[in-house]
Order: structure tokens, then C-alpha cells, then sequence
């Protein structure tokens, strides 16, 4: 907590930004967001599918049409977060939630899935409404693990909510332990047949946005960590469903870490970009890349230039042969810095962005 206070005291010194940098921020945290936390529940874009998706409305490569609408819900969704989180004088509440979820899901769907035994069974998953059967995972170990029945789940939600306005209003908690506890308890619940992992996060965000604090990412990399901080405290607060939506903060401390870690890292991200003004650092999903070879900047800012240019117009820019010119594209592009867009009679399309 020392150290976030730290970060978050300087990142306040920088304020306000300028605009071009705070735009900038938003752009990052738009994109980072929105993939990974579709991408974490099997969304399958790309990171420069979803850039070129949710920045200019188009579809490059493969994608299903629910991948596609799916990412857009989730831009909308964010929005409406971060609208709903300037309204100081709202307090949090259950329709909102719901409606969040109404627009995540944009309608109801039928889910279809074969159990163990082989039955194949299908099932209504309605959005915008609690859920009308029971939901679990299968753990690691192979342990069936229930979340709260439909018959207990709206009286679980009015408490969580009841519980989160007082405790906001008291201010003995951080955001970031707020916004964790909210998280952990939430996930107990699973309100929804379907996209409470989402929410989950979208909430998280909404508690550091209302309290002044920059939102975070949850990165699809680091899933395995995040999902087993959230393990760590099952384990310590049991099985029963009602007592993981009233766990405690003790109980749940893996993941206030675990979170605490995500807010400081993102933090110290953005004030990297910020004031590092380096033409060698660049930031692609969450990351700070740093190019040694001057070739590669210059070619970078080429392609940012003029998205249609030749290998040969770029080798004569750059001093160097084709064959470096299309091996360092080929690398580029595997890397998912750059993408072809509308194949090879199209443009380039830079993904990765400088710090400057």
C-alpha cells in the first residue's frame, strides 16, 4: 500500500496531463482493456483486429460474428463505467449492474453442451436477469465448485451492494482493496449464467475510476496468476457460497495483492509514457519495447507515414537491401506490431505505438 501511495502521488504531481498524452492513455487503456478481458473468457481477435475493430470499424482476417460483437459490447460497457463513475452523488446499485450486463450479452442466447456422461443438454442464457440455474466450475484438481444457487442469488446481490455503499462511504478500506473485496465477493455469487468475469472487472474498474485512481488490466498472459490468487482465497474462505460473498479482507488478502501488484505495474506504465520521451521506447499491450536498431524505429515511422509503401521505397528510405526491408516486416508482423490490412494490395497498419 506504501508503494501504490507512492506511484499514486507522483502520477497526481503529472496532473493535468497534457492533452495529447492523456488521449493517448485513454487510446491504451481502451484497447488493453477491452482485449484482454474478452480474450481471458476465449475471445479469439487479435490485438490489432480489436485496434482496427473498435478505432475504424473494420474486420481484418478471420473473426466470428460473436467475437466481433462481443468486443464492441464491451467498448460500450466501458463508456458506460466510466460515465457512471463521475456520478459521485449514485451510489452503485443492482439495475445498473444488470444493465451492464444487458449490454455486454445484447440479447438472450441458447447455450448448447454435452456433460461427461455424454447427454447433451442446452439451456437459456438471459441478459440483464440473474441466473434461473445453478453454476460451477471444475477446479484444477477436478472438484466440482458451486457458485451461490438462483434462489439465494438476488438476496447474496442486494447484500454485496448494501455492503459496498456503506463501505465506500466509511473510507477504512483502499480503493484497490475495495475494488478487490468487490471483485472476490462478486465472483462468488456469479449473478449471471454467463459473462460475470467480465463485469467482474469492469467493476473494478469503476471503484479506481469513481475514487480518482487510473484503471487497470487484467492481462490474458497472466491469467493463470490472477485465476490463482482467487484460488488461494476460496481455499481459506471454503466452499460454501454465502461465505465467499461475505469474505472478509484478511481472507482475500492473495488477491488484494495479487491486484495491488496489476494497479502499481499499470501505474508505473503510465508514467513511463508519460515522461520517458525516448523515439527507442514503444508500448504494445502493456508492455514498454525498447528497439536497439535505429532501422526499426525508422521504419516504424515509415509505415505510420505512408501505410501504402513499397519494399523497394522502403529500402531505398532506409539505406538497406529488400530482404532486410521484408524480414524485419515479416518479424514486425509476427510479433503483431504491424498488421496487413486488405492483404497484399492493402496497407500497413502500425499497432505498436512510441512513447513520444
Amino acid at each position: 500500500m506504501n508503494k501504490i501511495e507512492t506511484l499514486y502521488k507522483e502520477w497526481q504531481s503529472l496532473q493535468p496531463l497534457k492533452e495529447q498524452d492523456q488521449n493517448r492513455l485513454d487510446q491504451k487503456f481502451m484497447l488493453e482493456f477491452n482485449y484482454n478481458s474478452n480474450h481471458i473468457e476465449g475471445n479469439t481477435l487479435t490485438y490489432g483486429q480489436t485496434e482496427l475493430l473498435l478505432l475504424f470499424g473494420r474486420v481484418v482476417g478471420e473473426a466470428t460474428m460473436k467475437d466481433l460483437e462481443e468486443m464492441k459490447a464491451s467498448n460500450v460497457g466501458l463508456k458506460m463505467v466510466k460515465e457512471a463513475a463521475l456520478d459521485k452523488e449514485q451510489p452503485l446499485t443492482e439495475y445498473f449492474i444488470r444493465t451492464l450486463h444487458q449490454t455486454l450479452l445484447r440479447e438472450d442466447y441458447t447455450e448448447y453442451r454435452q456433460l461427461p456422461d455424454g447427454t447433451n443438454i442446452s439451456y437459456v442464457v438471459h441478459a440483464g436477469q440473474y441466473k434461473t440455474r445453478p453454476n460451477s466450475v471444475i477446479t484444477p484438481t477436478g472438484e466440482r465448485f458451486e457458485y451461490a444457487s438462483p434462489e439465494e442469488t438476488p438476496a447474496l446481490m442486494t447484500d454485496l451492494l448494501q455492503w459496498y455503499n456503506q463501505a465506500e462511504a466509511e473510507g477504512t478500506i483502499s480503493p484497490i482493496e475495495l475494488a478487490s473485496l468487490f471483485h472476490y465477493r462478486y465472483i462468488r455469487i456469479h449473478p449471471f449464467e454467463d459473462g460475470n468475469g467480465r463485469i467482474s472487472r469492469l467493476m473494478v474498474n469503476y471503484i479506481l475510476y469513481r475514487h480518482g485512481y487510473p484503471m487497470i488490466v487484467v492481462r490474458t498472459k497472466d491469467k493463470k496468476n490472477y485465476l490463482a490468487a482467487l484460488s488461494k482465497c476460496d481455499a481459506v474462505v471454503g466452499k460454501i457460497p454465502s461465505d465467499g460473498a461475505q469474505a472478509s479482507l484478511e481472507q482475500t488478502k492473495p488477491f488484494v495483492d495479487y491486484m495491488t501488484d496489476v494497479l502499481c505495474k499499470d501505474i508505473s506504465t503510465n508514467i513511463a509514457i508519460v515522461k520517458d520521451k525516448d523515439r527507442s521506447i514503444w508500448w504494445y499491450n502493456g508492455e514498454l519495447i525498447t528497439f536497439k536498431s535505429q532501422n526499426t524505429i525508422n521504419l516504424l515511422d515509415a509505415l505510420n507515414e505512408n501505410g501504402k509503401i513499397t519494399v523497394r521505397d522502403l529500402a531505398d528510405k532506409l539505406g538497406i537491401n529488400k530482404s532486410a526491408v521484408q524480414k524485419q516486416l515479416k518479424t514486425l508482423q509476427d510479433k503483431g506490431y504491424i498488421i496487413r490490412v486488405d492483404g497484399r494490395s492493402g496497407y500497413w497498419r502500425v499497432i505498436i505505438v512510441c512513447t513520444t
